[in-house]
């Protein structure tokens, strides 16, 4: 009845819609808002982005009606109301509502229309959509009017009205965050240095939110440039982790709360504040005091802090001590919990038992909360693998293991195709959380002692009966979104069973007939095709244990493989050929036919009938009846093909219509944009033409006063020039003086330094001269004693000569008594020998003497020869040295004497 009643409302509205626009009157614009108010009652946001054709049209025309300028203040008010109950919803919303229907460019052309008054409500309505649509959504940089909306933003983000003020820095936030072209826009401007001073202004505000808005901006735009680490410093970050985590834990709204998780999330995507965090001294205290938000029952709150859990997990030190925190020991608390568990009251405060709770929530509720419940499981879990001992999760594991497994159980009524998405999603989610626990062997054990394989079985039956899964061998899979995370589930199941099938009873035998089943063709064509590498290799593993089974269907995946690639290269084609599209194509109609298996079922169930009433009687023309059965059966299913291949066609038919359609609005509301510019363009340049055509009049004036002054200024000039030679004449003798002074005070600092020279040679000589002395005194007493040494030798000569002289005689007077003495003789003769000997050593001696007493000469000569030029040098020491050289001479003389005779 609701749906008949949305539908109706969606109808009434569409005509609205097209009354207003063939006549803009009063009573067509009341009858419109009217429309409008009806359906804002009707609980339809999900039916209006469903991309059907009736909620397309209508939000199109909504869509349309507000970028017209000419629509009702009134009325377009009342849209963006609409428009703002959308924006507000899920992201799949937000996203519907800005790729198929351009609402954000919508939005800022109106905002670009009365950028000239903009404290009008319609700006203010703007922006507080816009700051819905865009938040966690990155908008691209070529979304019309983009570089307009950026300039009017950081224009009024100075305003003195905070309730402009506030809406302008947000969506500035949204748009600046994690979106590469937007960040390179604000950067490029010329002003943005005054604008990082406004931003870093407003950190001293006294809203939390305009604080935290402004930091989300400085963080997008400075966080890995000069300002961002002046302002994001180790001396500063604590305060800035302070201020964050107060805000989170006592915050004054669900919105700045969102944005400072987002802030803080963004952050920690930085390894150097990642480590600043660790190194926080009161991130123990933070953390209890975010995890004690968890025991409130607001969902968005949750949310917001489970995102937060997830982020922290991404930093190894952090997810250490967050593991450490949440899966403690909790021995005889955790006994006590599962009685009350079982009274389904609401436990003591704890941030495990709390997280658990949350976990193990319905399928209708919030799906954020028990999703990113779950994730943070499995990250605290992998932590548990990797660092921490698993003996202190394993009573924890008890409590989490039946509320996995009670996860998995299959609905008790049939799913809509939206609830079954959620199933999946969450299963996933699940699968991942027992694939992480069966990687270690002690919660492996645990694992397995709890899973039973009819769970399994029936998770995987679940998905491929379904209508996603269960598709026929011809057609190719679709690449739904449902099909893609049933195929996900269904490989994760599997890889599961396969860790479990020697641990768990049945899971063996389970797991292998499972694999070949025909309809697994469908969920590894989709993995095999996929684009995550985990579930390409998911695949691989399972199609190697698959591939040795005997009924395996190897064939008819390697058809359904191929039809696939050939489907996916048909629309490729289809798509180069057709012209570009500003917005995506809108959804086509579906349609489920009954498919050839229900029908042949359904003709046998009758057959097997009628036999049964007929066993009584026996007609042989049975087996011709069942002939002609035969016959009519092949041709429907041959029918039902050739109708499913027309519907197949008709549906790529109306897709691409619905593509055209889309793009002929996108493209009609750009050249209405377009041509409003245009017009205001033109309007513009009227107006510079009058404002120039009076500018040019006061220019011919201004002229002919140039023109009399331009004569002075030739006299004037004139009496320059000669001044200008009498200062080049000046200046030439100024830079000859300079040059003389130049070359003067070069020679002075090199006389100097000549100067300093001598000095220092003089010193050096003065030195040398005190040496020579000493050293002439010491070759003095040497000659001295050389010549008492050669006197010695002389005397000792001229005695023995006499003896010589008085052997001589004595020999002598001896010969003549030779013959008497023959036998003196021959002694007297071996004495003369022995004294020729004694004198020829003599004689030696004194030739040595002399040779010594010459070399001695000869240094004193060299001596004095020095001295003499010492003497021409240093005039100081004349008279001593010629005392000293005519005390030498004389000695020379008396030894040259000596030395003749």
């Amino acid at each position: 009845m609701q749906r008949m009643d949305a539908t109706t409302c969606l109808k009434s509205l569409l005509l609205a819609i097209s009354q207003y626009r063939n006549s803009r009157s009063a009573t067509n614009a009341s009858q419109l808002k009217t429309q409008i108010d009806d359906l804002s009652g009707v609980k339809c946001g999900r039916l209006l982005v469903s991309g059907q054709v009736l909620p397309s049209e209508c939000l199109s025309g909504l869509v349309e009606l507000v970028g017209d300028p000419n629509t009702c203040p009134a009325l377009t008010g009342t849209i963006i109301s609409l428009l703002a109950q959308l924006a507000a919803a899920d992201n799949e919303r937000r996203e519907a509502l800005h790729s198929r229907y351009n609402l954000t460019g919508t939005l800022a052309s109106v905002i670009h229309c009365n950028s000239a008054t903009p404290r009008e409500p319609v700006v203010l309505q703007c922006l507080q959509v816009l700051q819905k649509l865009t938040y966690s959504m990155r908008i691209p940089h070529c979304t019309p009017y983009m570089d307009e909306l950026i300039a009017f933003l950081i224009q009024h983000v100075q305003s003195p009205n905070e309730d402009i003020t506030m809406p302008c820095l947000g969506v500035l936030a949204n748009l600046c965050r994690s979106n590469l072209f937007v960040q390179t826009h604000v950067k490029s401007l010329s002003h943005v240095k005054a604008f990082y001073r406004t931003l870093i202004n407003f950190l001293a505000h006294s809203s939390l939110t305009v604080v935290v808005f402004a930091l989300s901006i400085l963080a997008s735009l400075t966080l890995n440039e000069g300002v961002g680490e002046k302002l994001f410093h180790a001396k500063n970050i604590h305060q800035t982790f302070q201020l964050i985590f107060n805000i989170i834990v006592n915050g004054d709204g669900t919105l700045t709360c969102k944005y400072a998780v987002d802030l803080l999330v963004d952050l920690l995507k930085n390894p150097k504040i990642a480590d600043y965090l660790t190194r926080y001294e009161h991130f123990s205290l933070c953390l209890s005091q975010v995890l004690g938000l968890l025991q409130g029952k607001d969902p968005d709150s949750a949310a917001m802090v489970l995102e937060l859990l997830v982020a922290l997990c991404s930093v190894p030190g952090l997810r250490r001590q967050l593991c450490q925190t949440v899966l403690r020991a909790q021995g005889p608390r955790l006994q006590a919990l599962a009685k009350k568990e079982g009274r389904g009251q609401w436990v003591e405060p704890d941030p495990g038992l709390a997280l658990l709770q949350w976990a193990s929530l319905p399928l209708d509720g919030p799906e954020a909360c028990y999703l990113q419940a779950l994730s943070l499981f499995a990250e605290l879990f992998e932590e548990v693998t990797v660092s921490v001992p698993s003996g202190s999760a394993q009573a924890f594991l008890d409590l989490l293991l039946p509320v996995l497994l009670g996860l998995l159980q299959g609905p008790s009524i049939p799913l809509s195709e939206l609830q079954l998405k959620k199933h999946c999603v969450r299963a996933a989610r699940v699968m991942d959380l027992l694939l992480v626990l069966s990687s270690d062997d002690a919660m492996k054990m645990q694992v397995s002692q709890q899973l039973s394989s009819q769970l399994c079985v029936l998770q995987v039956e679940l998905l491929l009966s379904s209508s996603h899964m269960d598709m026929g061998f011809s057609c190719p899979a679709t690449s739904s979104d449902l099909s893609q995370v049933g195929a996900e589930v269904i490989l994760k199941v599997l890889q599961l069973m396969s860790r479990l099938k020697q641990l768990v009873r049945d899971m063996e035998t389970s797991f292998y007939r499972i694999l070949q089943d025909q309809r697994m063709v469908t969920p590894l064509s989709l993995a095999l095709a996929s684009d995550h590498r985990e579930h390409v290799q998911t695949a691989l593993r399972i199609l190697l244990e698959a591939a040795p089974l005997p009924d395996f269907p190897a064939v008819i995946l390697g058809e359904c493989i191929a039809a696939n690639n050939a489907y996916r290269h048909r629309e490729m084609e289809l798509s180069m050929q057709s012209p570009p599209n500003l917005g995506r194509s809108l959804a086509p109609l579906t349609a489920h036919p009954p498919t050839s298996s229900q029908s042949i079922h359904n003709l046998i169930e009758k057959l097997q009938s009628s036999m049964e009433l007929q066993e009584q009687v026996k007609d042989v023309r049975v087996s011709e009846i069942m002939d002609v059965y035969e016959q009519k059966i092949c041709a429907l299913a041959s029918k039902e093909g050739r109708l499913q291949d027309l519907l197949e066609a008709k549906a790529l038919a109306l897709s691409q219509a619905d593509r055209l359609i889309a793009q002929y609005r996108c493209q009609r509301a750009q050249a209405e944009a377009e041509a409003r510019k245009l017009a205001s363009l033109l309007k513009e340049a009227e107006r510079r033409k009058e404002e120039l055509q009076g500018e040019l009049s006061t220019q011919m004036l201004e002229a002919e006063r140039a023109k009399a002054d331009i004569q002075q200024l030739l006299q004037h000039n004139t009496r320059l020039q000669a001044e200008s030679q009498e200062h080049q004449s000046l200046k030439g003798s100024y830079n000859e003086l300079l040059h003389r002074y130049n070359e003067c005070e070069r020679m002075l600092k090199e006389l100097q330094a000549a100067h300093i020279s001598l000095n220092k040679q003089t010193d050096t000589l003065r030195k040398q001269n005190e040496s020579l002395k000493v050293h002439q005194d010491r070759l003095l007493t040497q000659l001295a004693e050389q010549e008492e040494q050669i006197k010695g030798l002389d005397s000792g000569l001229q005695e023995r000569r006499a003896e010589i002289l008085d052997l001589q005689q004595e020999l002598k007077r001896q010969d003549e008594h030779s013959r008497e003495r023959e036998t003196e003789r021959k002694d007297m003769e071996d004495t003369i020998d022995m004294l020729r000997k004694d004198l020829s050593k003599t004689e030696l001696a004194k030739k040595d003497a002399s040779i010594k007493a010459s070399s001695l000469e000869l240094q004193k000569s060299q001596l004095e020869a020095k001295l003499q030029k010492k003497e021409e040098e240093l005039s100081k020491h004349t008279q001593m040295i010629a005392m000293i050289h005519s005390l030498s001479s004389g000695k020379l003389k008396n030894e040259t004497v000596n030395l003749s005779l």
